[in-house]
């Protein structure tokens, strides 16, 4: 469980921190190109879902949210001694979790900022990252193994 627990934790703060520094730095819907015309950081707050998706519903999001992260920590619970892997994963999925809902408890918006134009039409932030890395590891997993918990 102390593999869980300190990924979470790395994953907050990373989520945290950038989000600190752009809120910080930046005014509300700036862009600074890193790579002109592929990669900005542009600050916006969301109301919606991942990506921009299914506005302005905080309290539903909140509460999927919570019960979602509920059975992620009994899952990680079960797991945590016999599959390092996986334990890794649903932690990635909880400490991005997590860093939204701050956001959406605090404000009811999630701070966005990662804007990589022409490839991905939506803005999103490092938590939108490591749940759908989460996700897409904890998919293969469960695809590649005949049982995982």
């Amino acid at each position: 469980m102390h593999i869980y627990l300190m990924t979470v934790i790395i994953v907050l703060v990373i989520d945290r921190v950038t989000k600190l520094w752009v809120v910080a730095k930046m005014e509300l819907a700036e862009t600074i190109p890193v790579i002109n015309g592929f990669f900005h950081i542009t600050y916006i707050k969301n109301s919606g879902a991942a990506f921009g998706m299914l506005a302005n519903m905080r309290w539903v999001f909140i509460s999927i949210t919570v019960l979602i992260l509920i059975a992620i920590f009994y899952m990680a619970y079960k797991v945590s001694k016999e599959n390092i892997f996986l334990t890794i994963t649903l932690a990635m999925i909880t400490g991005g979790a997590l860093g939204n809902l701050i956001d959406r408890l605090s404000t009811g918006l999630v701070i966005d900022f990662l804007d990589f134009r022409g490839i991905w039409p939506y803005i999103f932030n490092l938590a939108d990252s490591f749940v759908i890395v989460g996700v897409l590891l904890l998919t293969w997993q469960i695809l590649k193994s005949d049982k995982i918990l």
